[in-house]
């Protein structure tokens, strides 16, 4: 098998660094302005966390590709972290919003355009009843009031290394066993593991045993792992943790923000998976900030019969401790509804899954020519290359596998040469734009990357 020497790495990105520099004056300028105004230079921190030695400054963006403030264009395989997972900007969405600027943003009441995403998403994802908040963090809180309130029960479930946005109760980590905080974690205060319970990706025994104690309102999953370095599920897991689930009178909750770039019905509709909520937010309205959440009848009912109880006791109304003023507003729905109708169709699935399928082979391709002991994971339109011999079932053991020194030069090498991947793992995602030309430049600057690594790490040896 080959080596990359850290020597060999070190080297290469000071020569990367040096050229980012070089290559992007504005994006320097305009970052040392930043700093007068913005903290840590960037408008939200982790802008601020990419590979660049200063963050790059965007112009403007449109299908698959980006151009910063310098001039340089940028094939585009991050898209926003899936916010833009159906391109920058789609024309049909783009229509819409600019129709829906001047027929009103806000008014707290809703329009013909709720009805129509409501039976839209209920014929898409099989769920036949649908609420509307403004980010997936919002839904999947929400819905953690509302399987609390249902089943009485305050602990909810998650799985190592999980991804639900900044929910507290997700905000949680497996260590030998025990429920911790997940480092780095800023501000908080009440202790995380008396509500939450966080066990291994495809570890049913863990699982079995979490849930056994009966307090355990709902399992909150992703059908595939994908923050932490991509992990997929192992064959049955899903329906035994649905069984599961049914047999210690839990809830399930499956989050779709990510893994809606299976299919056009989410992995939920491909899997067959049973949820009794489905959340998703990100992409659902085409890049405008939205999410959804979805409910079998089953729980609708039981979500009348809490407010029905609530209102009884004369307290409450208006209160429920879920929605924001500006979630379900008129600009946001009018997006959502062009985004379901024109946009995520199974013609733009058909060629994302295609790209996706060529980029993955591209990659196990570039593997197995320079002999490196790594593996390639792909899920729908999304796929990953990771520092490991075998994909990682497991959080844990996708955590293990991060070379950080390593994945920010490649990121680097990458985004100096007009390409752009998902920061803080190796992850890449096919727009319905994206061309095999796009992929082939990726995988032709990537096996550049690799070419002088190792023979640097040979000159080093």
């Amino acid at each position: 098998m080959s080596v990359i020497t850290p020597g060999a790495v070190a080297c290469l990105m000071a020569r990367e660094e040096a050229r980012f520099l070089n290559d992007n004056p504005k994006s320097v300028a305009l970052a040392k302005q930043a700093t007068d105004s913005l903290f840590g230079g960037v408008p939200m921190h982790w802008m601020s966390d990419w590979s660049t030695p200063v963050p790059l400054f965007v112009s403007h963006a449109q299908g698959a590709c980006f151009y910063d403030v310098d001039g340089h264009e940028y094939v585009d395989f991050c898209l926003g972290d899936t916010g833009s997972m159906f391109g920058h900007s789609p024309v049909p969405v783009a229509e819409a919003i600019a129709r829906q600027a001047y027929l009103g943003l806000t008014t707290m009441l809703p329009g013909e355009d709720a009805v129509a995403c409501g039976e839209l998403l209920a014929e898409r994802f099989g769920l036949p009843l649908w609420q509307v908040a403004a980010t997936a963090t919002d839904a999947n809180r929400y819905v953690l009031r509302w399987v609390r309130a249902i089943t009485g029960r305050p602990v909810v479930v998650v799985f190592d290394g999980c991804y639900h946005g900044t929910v507290d109760d997700a905000m949680v980590r497996c260590k030998a066993g025990h429920t911790v905080a997940r480092p780095g974690l800023i501000g908080q205060v009440q202790p995380l593991d008396v509500a939450s319970r966080a066990v291994p990706f495809n570890d049913l025994a863990a699982l079995e045993a979490a849930l056994a104690g009966g307090d355990v309102a709902a399992v909150l999953c992703e059908p595939a792992m994908t923050n932490i370095g991509m992990v997929l599920p192992d064959t049955g897991f899903h329906r035994e943790l649905r069984d599961l689930t049914r047999r210690y009178g839990t809830l399930l909750i499956i989050d779709e923000t990510h893994t809606i770039s299976t299919h056009p019905g989410g992995c939920t509709r491909a899997w067959s998976l049973e949820p009794d909520f489905l959340t998703l937010g990100k992409a659902i309205a085409g890049g405008v900030p939205c999410s959804v959440y979805g409910c079998t009848a089953a729980m609708a009912e039981a979500m009348h019969r809490v407010r029905s109880q609530i209102s009884q006791q004369g307290e409450g109304h208006g209160h429920s401790g879920m929605g924001t003023t500006l979630s379900a507003n008129a600009l946001v729905m009018h997006a959502m509804r062009a985004n379901l109708t024109r946009v995520m169709t199974q013609g733009a699935y058909a060629h994302m899954l295609h790209e996706a399928r060529r980029l993955a082979e591209g990659f196990r391709q570039l593997i197995a020519r320079h002999r490196l002991p790594w593996s390639v994971t792909e899920l729908g339109a999304r796929c990953e290359f990771q520092f490991c011999q075998e994909p990682p079932r497991s959080g844990a053991a996708a955590e293990a596998a991060f070379n950080d020194p390593l994945q920010q030069l490649l990121h680097l090498y990458l985004i100096n040469r007009g390409v752009l991947i998902t920061p803080f793992h190796n992850m890449t995602l096919c727009c319905p734009e994206t061309r095999s030309e796009q992929v082939d430049k990726l995988l032709t600057t990537l096996d550049l990357a690799l070419g002088e690594l190792l023979a640097l790490s040979r000159e080093e040896a």
